[in-house]
């Protein structure tokens, strides 16, 4: 408790405040009455010190400092709150092992593990989602996600990461394509397409580093597009460009209308990385973690990780 009342129930009104606009609407979502959302608005605001919010015929809205605090304060905020819920849940959330797909599609790797997981512990279950790179590290510090598989995002201190297994980046042609004679196609091959790159709301972020690594090796010029996998796709086919998808992807698409060819030379493999949290003490994150140390050391893996997974382009 503080001087002026329980501090979480004082950011809770003030959030709702601060995500409506209105100390009406506030009251409404969390079924107070707007009196008791004003008082306590006020008792934050003495407590902090610092003018929160100003007011106008519209509503609420937050002051310059008050947006500042917030921009501070939110995130600590909803980690307690996932905190609250991840120990409010049920023993059978322990038999749950939450996994994460960051512009990570699957491929043989992924397939593999999480089949020989399966075997191994049937009774744990498995849910896997796609999560945007901007989200990846809080949802795993916050435990919404145990582990998630993607590219390589640089330097990461926050919880534990390793690369597990890699493949070479393959290139669907058109089957009329100039370039389906040769057997091996490079990224200079590529220079004067365009790399469709989905932006759509279902689809996760790009692989930035990868892509900045393609543009300085004079490749394709990346073009973002408001479409989901299977659109970007189809617009290949259509010959508006080229696409990325995992080695292993060839395999679920249909090979009457596209020729599927090697990409060779530098950047022709990028790395899969594991990201999960240290603390996390799930048995079953450390069983899948250590079955994919097990299947990577046996694929040859140098060192302790420092191979991956890469995605395969398309291209029209």
């Amino acid at each position: 408790m503080t001087r002026n009342g329980n501090a979480l129930r004082l950011l809770t009104y003030a959030f709702a405040a601060m995500d409506h606009g209105s100390l009406r609407q506030a009251a409404r979502v969390l079924q107070v009455q707007e009196s008791s959302v004003s008082r306590n608005v006020v008792k934050l605001k003495q407590l902090l010190e610092m003018q929160l919010f100003e007011r106008d015929v519209h509503g609420v809205r937050l002051t310059e400092t008050g947006r500042a605090w917030a921009d501070i304060v939110r995130a600590h905020y909803d980690g307690l709150l996932d905190a609250f819920a991840e120990c409010a849940r049920d023993n059978k959330d322990a038999k749950t092992l939450r996994i994460g797909l960051c512009w990570v599609t699957g491929g043989e790797f992924l397939k593999r593990l999480i089949d020989r997981f399966s075997n191994l512990y049937p009774d744990v279950t498995l849910t896997i989602e796609d999560i945007p790179t901007r989200k990846c590290l809080a949802a795993i510090c916050r435990r919404r996600l145990d582990i998630v598989f993607t590219y390589d995002l640089g330097v990461v201190t926050s919880c534990s990461s390793e690369v597990f297994w890699q493949e070479r980046l393959c290139v669907m042609l058109p089957s009329c394509h100039p370039l389906v004679g040769k057997p091996v196609v490079t990224w200079s091959d590529l220079a004067d397409m365009n790399l469709l790159v989905p932006g759509g709301l279902e689809e996760p972020p790009l692989d930035l580093c990868l892509f900045k690594c393609i543009a300085a090796d004079g490749g394709p010029t990346i073009q973002a597009c408001r479409a989901n996998q299977a659109t970007v796709f189809f617009k290949v086919q259509l010959g508006q460009g080229i696409a990325l998808a995992m080695e292993s992807h060839p395999r679920t698409i249909a090979g009457d209308v596209a020729v599927w060819k090697p990409l060779g030379g530098r950047n022709s493999v990028s790395p899969i990385r594991g990201l999960w949290l240290g603390s996390n003490p799930k048995r079953a994150l450390l069983r899948l973690v250590g079955i994919a140390r097990n299947m990577s050391d046996g694929s040859s893996r140098p060192g302790r990780a420092s191979q991956a997974v890469a995605p395969v382009v398309m291209l029209a």
